[in-house]
């Protein structure tokens, strides 16, 4: 998957997707990012709930979305030159998106241990991160040649993690509805804080996307600078998902979560000072290090916020309202289109607030390091 987004992301570089005028582009970008809210405010909460239920439910949808997604590229491939080009790229958007739900869903049903799903999803943040630096530059070789040649590697990554889907487990991620324990423990204040900083987090990751796509092209070379953001966002990522496992034996999960907060807020407020190019550069690759390290820390406290809960189902529900709000997002500097040093304070702001709104929910009143009995277990004593 991460080899055909990839190559997707390099063709596009120079088409018509990122060349026609920034108000055409703009209008279109509102209305596709809207219309991409649909899947996950709507279907998902009926559709989820059944694929869950079925064996091999999520490995189907898994599946589905690979090969989705070369048909997509192939259309592309047809398109560039179309303005066809928009809905198919926010079509990839939404397939890209559903596919993160369906692995939310499926990693926490492969794992055991108090730890399992930190560390699982730790890796495979890394083979993600190191296998797009490595897809760089076959892509890069056939984007000299033409931008459908790298297309074409695109659909060649996605019909293989098709074929690779049919390795995952046929498993039920939840055969029976959610009980009371599971409701309450759910409901926690350790957890509905950690939920809403990570949306907050994922909130800020979008807004930060689409306000540098957008300032940027005001800027010389900007399409240069935003390949940049995005090459640096990703070893930032990378080196978040390394780090992730160690900070957590050396610091609480709440602490993880209150930092990842803070400083996407003082960095923010910092280059909305400096208020250069490489300050929002810097700026997106540490909104994205705090999205990754906060995304392990969230993990950690539902495990132990929430033991007696199906996790599958939890982290499903859980990331379908994450990728709502990377949605929500993005759309505001589309809308309202601010200044480069305005979008930045304005990540600085919410960051803070964000923090102050974490503290103050009860996410720093109990803390833990490890998993606990459930509360099951402690009713069965």
């Amino acid at each position: 998957m991460v080899a055909g987004e990839t190559s997707m992301t390099l063709a596009l570089a120079d088409s018509l997707f990122l060349s026609i005028s920034p108000d055409a582009a703009r209008t279109k970008v509102i209305l596709f990012l809207a219309v991409s809210m649909a899947p996950f405010a709507i279907v998902a909460p009926f559709v989820g709930p059944l694929v869950d239920r079925m064996r091999g439910g999520q490995r189907m949808v898994v599946l589905l979305v690979a090969v989705l997604r070369a048909l997509v590229l192939i259309g592309m491939m047809q398109s560039l030159d179309s303005l066809t080009l928009f809905p198919l790229a926010f079509a990839s958007l939404v397939l890209a998106k559903t596919y993160s739900i369906a692995k939310s869903s499926l990693v926490p049903s492969t794992v055991t241990g108090s730890d399992g799903l930190v560390e699982a999803n730790s890796k495979l943040g890394q083979i993600a991160g190191i296998t797009g630096f490595i897809v760089v530059i076959p892509v890069g070789l056939l984007q000299l040649i033409s931008s459908r040649a790298a297309l074409g590697f695109g659909v060649i990554a996605f019909l293989a993690a098709a074929l690779n889907a049919n390795r995952l487990p046929k498993i039920v991620v939840a055969a029976t509805p959610a009980d009371a324990l599971e409701t309450e423990e759910l409901h926690s204040a350790s957890v509905v804080a950690a939920a809403n900083a990570m949306r907050v987090l994922r909130g800020i990751v979008g807004f930060m996307f689409f306000h540098l796509a957008f300032w940027l092209r005001r800027e010389i070379a900007g399409t240069a600078w935003f390949g940049l953001a995005i090459g640096l966002s990703g070893l930032a990522t990378l080196g978040a998902n390394f780090a992730g496992p160690f900070l957590r034996k050396k610091m609480r999960v709440e602490t993880m979560i209150l930092l990842s907060l803070v400083s996407v807020g003082l960095v923010g407020i910092g280059t909305a000072w400096y208020g250069r190019i490489t300050g929002g550069i810097l700026l997106a690759a540490v909104v994205n290090a705090a999205a990754a390290i906060g995304r392990l820390a969230f993990e950690a406290t539902v495990q132990s916020g929430a033991p007696d809960a199906n996790r599958g189902r939890a982290f499903s529900r859980f990331e379908t309202q994450n990728q709502m709000a990377w949605v929500a997002g993005g759309l505001v500097p589309v809308i309202f289109t601010p200044s480069g040093w305005v979008g930045f304070a304005v990540v600085g702001v919410v960051g803070v607030a964000g923090a102050v709104m974490y503290a103050r929910m009860g996410g720093m009143s109990t803390g833990f390091r490890g998993g606990r009995a459930t509360n099951r277990e402690h009713r069965s004593r």
